[in-house]
């Protein structure tokens, strides 16, 4: 009978600081810091256009110069145009960072350690799903609602006190998650000349 491998979960401050440091290591060589800035305005940019598809169709084929096509596109984007609180608005940026950090930090694991992108499928996985989970922050609560009401259970969902930001916050602990066991699975090597070794 083998033995099981127990999931660890970032709870302590040395955890929090492998992080930091691994996530650091990576995004200060030039190659990957481009890769996490494209993923995170990708990101960014999915999360946003997500919560409006028509909106979105029309500024791809719709009659529009480039200049109206990206103004209209930075309207939709937190802190610029008034679709989102303060509060939503620092979810999804932070979300979309962690997904620039995130994404980053997979191709740089899979290429320089030479794994599978099998070997990666949880970060991957991570990714994915907090991609989903942040791009659902608006929509999140009708999504819900459909599969809940197969249970009869919709009316509990206006007990949501973020209006659906739950799903957001879903999205950045699940990528926190993805940071923390890529970086722990990055042990025992070198990141940008430096050692990356558990505290």
């Amino acid at each position: 009978m083998g033995a099981t491998r127990s999931i660890r979960l970032p709870t302590r401050a040395r955890d929090w600081r492998l992080m930091a440091r691994t996530a650091r290591l990576v995004v200060t060589i030039p190659l990957y810091a481009v890769v996490a800035l494209v993923a995170a305005v990708c990101g960014l940019t999915l999360f946003v256009l997500s919560q409006n598809l028509p909106l979105a169709e029309f500024i791809v084929t719709g009659p529009l110069s480039l200049d109206s096509r990206l103004a209209i596109l930075a309207e939709q984007y937190p802190f610029i145009g008034p679709k989102y609180t303060t509060l939503q608005g620092l979810l999804l940026v932070v979300t979309a960072i962690l997904v620039g950090v995130n994404v980053a930090m997979v191709i740089y694991h899979l290429r320089e350690h030479a794994l599978s992108a099998a070997q990666g499928t949880t970060s991957v996985a991570g990714v994915v799903l907090g991609t989903l989970g942040a791009g659902c922050a608006a929509c999140g609560s009708a999504v819900l609602a459909g599969v809940l009401s197969l249970f009869g259970v919709t009316a509990s969902l206006t007990v949501l006190p973020f209006d659906g930001l739950e799903f957001a916050a879903l999205a950045l602990v699940t990528l926190v998650f993805s940071v923390f066991w890529l970086a722990r699975g990055m042990c025992g090597g070198e990141i940008n000349g430096c050692p990356v070794e558990l505290d």
